[in-house]
C-alpha cells in the first residue's frame, strides 16, 4: 500500500473511480538531459562531465570566497512565522527539502533563529521556493563589492563574430556558507528547522559574494572542471552568430530586443492600479537602452506612481502608454562602437527631461545609433535656466558614455540646438556650477555645434540624418520667435488657470459666493466691503483688474511674463510692478514684485548701480512732445547684422537723414536738440541745417555726459537689455533692439510718471491679448487725454526737476559665509564685447573680513584674480 500513501488517489466508491490531485511540481534547474552529448559540439566531448547530472551531487568544497554573514553589534535574529500552505504546495516542499538534504545543500539545524518560507508560482505554473531573509537582511554588514555594469561588459564585444553561451547550473549554490555562519540561514517549516550549506537566493550580499568568486575564478581562464563547476547543456549555445544574453540579443551588427519582451510589452493590459503601473515600468525600464526620450513619454506614467497623485487614468496617461508600446517595436538595432571613427552625439532638454542619442557611421555612411540616454531632471536641475538644462544635457550623456567617449583621437562632434553652448568652452566662467563641469569636460575632446530645433528634430531622429553639417539652412527671421510666441499664449494660458484656480483659494470664497449668490440680500457692510469686486466671465475683478487666487506658481508665472520676458527687459521694481499692475492685482503684490526683482541673477549679473557721483544737472521742462530731442551713439560692438553701433557709424549728412526720415515726417522739427560734442553733432554741415531749419542745438561738457542725463540713462537702459538677453558671442545684439526699444517706451518714467507710449499715443501698449475688456474712444476723447497726460507729465517733471539731488554713499557689511556679487569692471573677460559683459560676476562666498571694506572671497579657480577685494 506505499503507493497509496505516497500518491494519495481520491476513491469513488459509488461510482467505480479512482483519481489523482493535480501534480504540481516545484521549479528545478536541475532536471536530468537524456543524451548530454546530443547538443554538444564533438570538440568539447572530453569535458563532458562538465554537462553531466552525476557530478551535480557533490557539495562544493570550501574556498576563500565562502560567503560570510557578519551582523552588526548586538543584532537579534528571532523565528519567523510558519504560512499556511495547499497539500499541493506543502507535497512539493516535501520534495524540495528531501532533494536538497540528499545533495548535502541543507541539514537539519538547531538554530535559534528560522526564517518563514513560502512559494512564488512562475509563469508555466510551477512553484519556485522563496526563504524570505528580510529580517536577516536588516541586521547584515553591506558587502559593497563591485558588480559589472552591462554596458562594460557589451562593449568588450563590439569585435565579436561567433558567441558561446554557458549556463552554469545553481550558480549561487557553487558557493559555500562560511563555517559557522550557517545557523544564521535556517529556515522554518511544518516539516522541521533546517539550514544552508551553500549560498542560497534571498541573502543581501549574494550578489556580492558570487561575482567575487567569478571574477576570481576567470582571472586565468582556469578549467572549470578544476573547480567543479557544472553547466547545463539544454540551455548552453555553441558557435552561434546570435545569442540572448540578459534580454538582449547580440550580433556581429549590434543589439536589439529580445522579441519575447517586445511581445510580452506589445501584449500588457491597461494597468488598473499604482501597483500595475510600476510593474509595467519595471519591465520596460529595462529595455530604455531603446527607447529614445523614455523618461518624457513615461513622465504621465511615473507621476501616477507618486504618493501625493489620486489615481486617474486619462487621455495622457493612456496615450503614454501606447505610444511605449510603439516605440518598442520600432527600436532600431544599436551597432558597436568602434573607436576608430568619430563619434556624433546629439543631446536635448526639455522644461522636465533630458535625452541624447551616440551614434557612428556605419559602412553606408549613415549615422546609426550606438545608445539612447534618457533622464529626467532632479528637482533642483528642474530649476535650472534653459542654457544650464541643455549643457546638463551634454555632460550627462559624455558620463553616461564615458567608456567610449572619454580622450577620444577624434574630437566628439556634439550638436545641440542652444546656439549658446558653441561659445560656452571659450569663454571664461565665473558660476561656481559650470567651473565644476569645466573640470568634468576637459577629460573629453569634442567640439559642439549649433543645429536649429527645426533642422535637428528630435533626438530620435538622429539615425535618419546622414549629414548635420551641410544641412539647409532656414530662412533668417527678424526677431527671436519667442518674442511671438511666449508672452501672448503664455499669459493667456495663465488666465485660464486663474479661471480654474479661483474658487480653490478659500480666502476668495466669501467675495466669489456674494457676487454670484447674495448680492442683493446681502447686508449694507457687506456690500460696501465688496463694493469693487465684479464677477465676469467666470473671472474676479477687482477695480477693473483680474484678481490672482493666492497660489505661488500663478504668481511667478506673471512675475516672469511681466519682469523676466524680452517684452518686459528686466526692468526694476516700481517698473515690474506697474506693468503688473495695468491688468491684474493680488493683496501683496508690491512686496511679491519688489522681492523677484531683488532676487533675480539676471538683473544682478548685469545692472549697473545707480548711486550718482555727482549731482545730476536736469534738462528743461518742456511744453509739448518732441519739442526737445536728445541723441547720442553707443559705440563699442562687435559686428551684428553689419552694424557695430547703436546708430551705425553715420556722416553729419547720414544723420540728418535718419532725423528726416524717423523724426521730422512723424513728429514735426523739434525746437531744440541735446547731443554731447562729437564730431558727428558738431560738423559744419549739421550746425548749417539746424540754422536753417531754426533748431536750437545744446551739447554737453566735455568728459561730462552726466549733463545729457536723460540721454546718458536710455543708454544704460539699452547696455542693461542687450546684456540681459544676448548670446554668448555678442553677435545677436542688433536682432533684440527692437525690442529694447518697446520695452522702454513701455516703462513708466519715475520723473513724467507715464510711458513714453502714453505721451505719445494717450494709450499703454498691448503687450498681449487682452484680457480686459478694450474701450475705444472717439477722436475727441482721445484728444482730451492726451492734453491729459502732457499736463500731468508737465508737473510731475517740474517736481522731480526740484528733487534731483546727489546721494552719499554708505559702507557696506558683509557676513562671513553671505554670497556676494563681485563688480565685473576691472575683470579681463575674454569676450567679444566688453560692453555686453556682466557688470556682475558671482555670487561668492564671503570667507573671511579682512579690513572695513576689504574681504577674501571663494573664487573659482577659472578666475585668475586675488581672492582679497574691496
Amino acid at each position: 500500500m506505499t503507493w497509496l500513501t505516497s500518491e494519495s488517489p481520491l476513491i469513488d466508491w459509488q461510482q467505480g473511480t479512482v483519481t489523482f490531485p493535480e501534480q504540481v511540481t516545484i521549479a528545478s534547474e536541475e532536471e536530468a538531459d537524456p543524451n548530454p552529448l546530443a547538443n554538444l559540439p564533438p570538440q568539447y566531448h572530453e569535458f563532458a562531465q562538465v554537462f553531466g547530472e552525476e557530478e551535480f551531487k557533490v557539495l562544493p568544497p570550501h574556498r576563500e570566497y565562502d560567503i560570510a554573514i557578519d551582523l552588526i553589534p548586538d543584532a537579534k535574529l528571532s523565528p519567523g512565522p510558519i504560512y499556511g500552505m495547499t497539500d499541493a504546495e506543502s507535497k512539493a516542499l516535501k520534495q524540495h527539502i528531501d532533494k536538497e538534504l540528499a545533495t548535502g545543500k541543507i541539514r537539519p539545524s538547531t538554530s535559534s533563529a528560522g526564517a518563514p518560507v513560502m512559494f512564488v508560482k512562475k509563469a508555466d505554473g510551477s512553484l519556485r521556493l522563496v526563504v524570505d531573509y528580510r529580517k536577516l537582511n536588516d541586521v547584515t554588514h553591506k558587502n559593497v563589492y563591485p558588480l559589472p555594469r552591462q554596458d562594460n561588459l557589451m562593449a568588450k564585444l563590439r569585435h565579436a563574430k561567433i558567441f558561446t553561451k554557458l549556463d552554469l547550473r545553481w550558480g549561487y549554490n557553487n558557493v559555500r556558507i562560511k563555517e559557522g555562519d550557517e545557523w544564521k540561514t535556517a529556515f522554518r517549516t511544518k516539516y522541521g528547522l533546517f539550514e544552508y550549506l551553500v549560498m542560497p537566493f534571498g541573502l543581501t550580499n549574494a550578489p556580492a559574494a558570487f561575482q567575487h568568486f567569478m571574477n576570481n575564478l576567470f582571472r586565468d581562464l582556469i578549467d572549470v572542471t578544476v573547480n567543479q563547476l557544472f553547466c547545463k547543456l539544454s540551455k548552453c549555445h555553441f558557435h552561434v552568430t546570435t545569442v540572448d544574453y540578459l534580454g538582449i540579443v547580440i550580433s556581429p551588427s549590434g543589439f536589439s530586443m529580445d522579441q519575447k519582451k517586445v511581445e510580452a510589452v506589445t501584449s500588457w493590459p491597461q494597468p488598473r492600479t499604482v501597483k500595475q503601473v510600476q510593474a509595467f515600468l519595471g519591465f520596460v525600464n529595462y529595455l530604455r537602452r531603446f527607447i529614445p526620450n523614455f523618461s518624457s513619454v513615461a513622465r504621465p506614467l511615473h507621476n501616477l506612481t507618486k504618493k501625493e497623485t489620486p489615481w486617474t487614468w486619462g487621455d495622457l496617461e493612456e496615450g503614454a502608454f501606447q505610444e511605449l508600446k510603439v516605440l518598442v517595436t520600432k527600436s532600431p538595432v544599436l551597432i558597436h562602437s568602434n573607436p576608430g571613427l568619430p563619434y556624433y552625439l546629439e543631446t536635448n532638454a526639455s522644461g522636465v527631461a533630458m535625452g541624447a542619442i551616440l551614434s557612428q557611421r556605419g559602412s553606408d555612411n549613415q549615422l546609426h545609433p550606438i545608445a539612447y540616454m534618457s533622464k529626467s531632471f532632479s528637482g533642483a536641475e528642474a530649476n535650472y535656466d534653459t542654457h544650464d538644462k541643455e549643457l546638463l544635457a551634454i555632460i550627462k550623456a559624455l558620463e553616461e558614455r564615458r567608456i567610449f567617449l572619454e580622450a577620444t583621437d577624434k574630437p566628439i562632434q556634439v550638436f545641440t540646438d542652444h546656439r549658446n553652448l558653441e561659445y560656452w568652452m571659450q569663454a571664461r566662467t565665473f558660476n561656481h556650477r559650470h567651473a565644476q563641469w569645466r573640470i568634468f569636460l576637459s577629460d573629453f575632446n569634442f567640439e559642439i555645434h549649433y543645429c536649429p530645433g527645426k533642422q535637428s528634430g528630435k533626438p530620435d531622429a538622429l539615425s535618419r540624418r546622414s549629414d548635420y553639417i551641410n544641412a539647409p539652412q532656414e530662412p533668417e527671421i527678424m526677431l527671436p520667435s519667442e518674442v511671438f510666441a511666449n508672452t501672448s499664449e503664455a499669459e493667456l494660458e495663465i488666465v485660464t488657470e486663474i479661471r480654474g484656480k479661483l474658487k480653490d483659494d478659500p480666502s476668495l470664497e466669501p467675495i466669489i459666493q456674494f457676487l454670484t449668490e447674495d448680492a442683493d440680500n446681502a447686508p449694507p457692510s457687506i456690500r460696501k466691503a465688496y463694493w469693487d469686486y465684479d464677477w465676469e466671465e467666470d473671472l474676479l475683478w477687482y477695480r477693473g483688474k483680474l484678481v490672482v487666487p493666492d497660489l505661488e506658481l500663478i504668481k511667478e508665472q506673471l512675475l516672469k511674463e511681466f519682469h523676466n520676458s524680452p517684452l518686459a527687459g528686466h526692468p526694476g521694481q516700481q517698473r515690474t510692478l506697474e506693468l503688473l499692475n495695468r491688468n491684474y492685482w493680488w493683496p501683496g503684490m508690491k512686496s511679491s514684485a519688489k522681492e523677484w526683482v531683488e532676487c533675480c541673477p539676471i538683473c544682478q549679473a548685469n545692472r549697473r548701480a545707480h548711486a550718482p557721483v555727482i549731482s545730476l544737472k536736469p534738462l528743461e521742462v518742456p511744453p509739448f512732445p518732441f519739442h526737445t530731442i536728445s541723441y547720442d551713439f553707443i559705440t563699442g560692438f562687435p559686428k551684428s547684422n553689419g552694424y557695430d553701433a547703436i546708430l551705425v557709424k553715420v556722416t553729419a549728412k547720414g544723420l540728418a537723414d535718419l532725423f528726416i526720415t524717423h523724426v521730422w515726417k512723424l513728429h514735426g522739427l523739434p525746437v531744440k536738440t541735446v547731443s554731447d560734442r562729437g564730431t558727428t553733432f558738431t560738423g559744419k554741415f549739421l550746425r548749417a541745417l539746424y540754422q536753417r531749419l531754426g533748431v536750437n542745438p545744446a551739447f554737453s561738457s566735455a568728459y561730462h555726459p552726466e549733463l545729457d542725463g536723460q540721454t546718458e540713462r536710455v543708454n544704460q537702459f539699452i547696455e542693461f537689455y542687450l546684456r540681459s538677453y544676448v548670446a554668448a558671442d555678442h553677435s545677436d545684439w542688433a536682432t533684440w533692439l527692437p525690442l529694447a526699444e518697446y520695452a522702454y517706451n513701455n516703462a513708466r518714467h519715475s520723473a513724467t510718471g507715464k510711458t513714453p507710449f502714453e505721451l505719445v499715443f494717450g494709450r499703454s501698449p498691448v503687450m498681449s491679448p487682452s484680457n480686459v475688456p478694450a474701450n475705444v474712444p472717439e477722436a475727441d476723447h482721445v484728444a482730451d487725454t492726451l492734453a491729459q497726460e502732457w499736463k500731468e507729465a508737465e508737473s510731475a517733471l517740474r517736481l522731480t526737476k526740484e528733487r534731483m539731488a546727489g546721494n552719499k554713499g554708505i559702507t557696506p557689511e558683509y557676513a562671513i559665509g553671505k554670497k556676494v556679487w563681485l563688480d565685473g569692471k576691472n575683470v579681463e573677460l575674454r569676450t567679444n564685447s566688453n560692453k555686453l559683459d556682466p557688470k556682475r560676476l558671482g555670487p561668492f562666498k564671503v570667507l573671511e573680513k579682512i579690513s572695513s571694506h576689504a574681504y577674501r572671497l571663494k573664487l573659482p579657480e577659472t578666475l585668475k584674480i586675488h581672492d582679497i577685494l574691496s
